[in-house]
């Protein structure tokens, strides 16, 4: 499998954002009243994924390091805004049905995420298939959710119904429902001992903070590992260093102490030699 397709694998199966890590609740709760809403947004994001990647990987030998986050955001909250645009301007329906969870795309933790971990360490071409493969697998995600929503709530998929109204579940098309087929899904996972980030067989996240946006409480999720193991390897050897030149400065004390030591002792033979001689 070469590089491009196992990035695009990982992102739908083996690392999907809504299913096993558990990244972007916030629109997979809210907006997965319909099918229709879940691919909106599910593919407003992969743009802003395949985009920002691109852009990111294309400038991370620029972009310095200690502004790296700020000029992440900058970056996804100029194509957020041009994607805004673009759907009031072409299809405002899915516009006014997503509402503020466009916008609320910049600060989506898989976004920056996959900035941080992935597009600032390799080329342009795997992060762009990175970006399709992760915004693919949210899409998925979305989607199967906003359907589960929409036939028991709505008694429609896409739009198209056909279960009678006396026979739908309105809480499932409520704030409520969403809760309800994610726990069920997750259930399932959990039951089939499928990769889950709650039952702990997640894949290990690159980011710092092991990629548990429930519980950031800042940008904690921006510093990766390896940049804290270059800080961690950085004080390594500066302890090291202060070990040697205090070995050194030891030894060079203990050395001049000798030398003093044997200074006194051939003083005081001289004197006593002297002493002998003039009796």
């Amino acid at each position: 499998m070469n590089k491009c397709a196992e990035r695009l694998y990982n992102g739908i199966i083996k690392e999907n954002p809504t299913f096993v890590l558990m990244l972007g609740m916030c629109p997979t709760l809210a907006v997965t009243t319909t099918a229709i809403n879940g691919v909106g947004m599910g593919l407003s994001t992969t743009a802003v994924l395949v985009f920002s990647n691109l852009i990111i990987s294309a400038l991370r030998k620029i972009i310095p390091d200690r502004v790296r986050i700020p000029a992440y955001i900058v970056i996804v909250a100029s194509l957020v805004t041009i994607v805004q645009l673009l759907l009031q301007a072409y299809i405002p329906s899915l516009y006014e049905s997503l509402g503020i969870y466009i916008p609320l795309i910049v600060v989506n933790c898989i976004i920056l995420g996959r900035a941080e971990a992935y597009a600032a360490k390799n080329g342009v071409v795997e992060s762009a298939f990175d970006g399709i493969g992760m915004g693919l697998g949210f899409t998925v995600g979305l989607t199967c959710i906003a359907i589960f929503r929409e036939i028991l709530g709505g008694g429609a998929v896409f739009g198209m119904e056909f279960i009678p109204e006396d026979f739908r579940i309105t809480i499932f098309g409520l704030a409520p429902g969403a809760f309800f087929v994610l726990a069920g899904l997750t259930a399932l996972q959990n039951k089939f001992k499928a990769p889950s980030a709650t039952n702990g067989s997640a894949p290990k996240s690159s980011l710092a903070c092991g990629g548990n946006c429930a519980s950031c409480n800042g940008l904690a999720c921006a510093s990766n590992h390896s940049t804290l193991e270059e800080i961690r390897r950085k004080e390594e050897e500066k302890a090291a260093q202060a070990k040697k030149e205090a070995a050194l400065k030891a030894a060079a004390a203990k050395k001049e102490a000798e030398a003093k030591k044997a200074a006194q002792a051939a003083a005081a033979a001289d004197a006593a030699g002297t002493e002998k001689a003039g009796e």
